[in-house]
């Protein structure tokens, strides 16, 4: 009996994770952040673009703000679990009129398995995407 162990590497290098965020300079420390870790990272800048690219191509795991243009988070991760049921999504958000407790709280409700309020402690935020893309 052969055992076959993959590296954390290897299992990046092989993982596709869609970052759907509006704003720019927290998209580009994103990537950045999932780059060294060897993920093949796509971006998108609202959530029409983003569920757009899912249907072309769907990724591992979704990475999705809760505000932004066109399409918001949350009708993003109620497309997602109506069309991709088993997908992995991290929904954050930096606030909000109802606060970041109730948004965050409502994508956690309509599925997304983790929820990030910005600022967010980085090794915790990886240790999640990590853990999401090996689940």
């Amino acid at each position: 009996m052969e055992a076959h162990f993959e590296s954390q590497e290897v299992l990046a290098a092989m993982t596709r994770i869609l970052v759907i965020e509006d704003d720019k300079q927290m998209q580009s420390i994103l990537c950045r952040w999932l780059d060294r870790e060897g993920y093949a990272v796509e971006t998108a800048d609202d959530g029409d673009e983003g569920m757009r690219s899912i249907r072309d191509n769907p990724p591992d795991l979704v990475i999705t703000d809760i505000f932004m243009p066109h399409k918001e988070g949350i009708q993003v991760i109620m497309e997602l679990r109506r069309d991709y049921p088993d997908m992995k999504v991290i929904s954050i958000s930096g606030g909000g009129r109802y606060g970041i407790e109730s948004n965050l709280g409502a994508a956690k409700a309509l599925g997304a398995a983790r929820t990030f309020a910005k600022p967010f402690d980085w090794t915790e935020f990886m240790q999640s995407v990590r853990e999401l893309v090996a689940a």
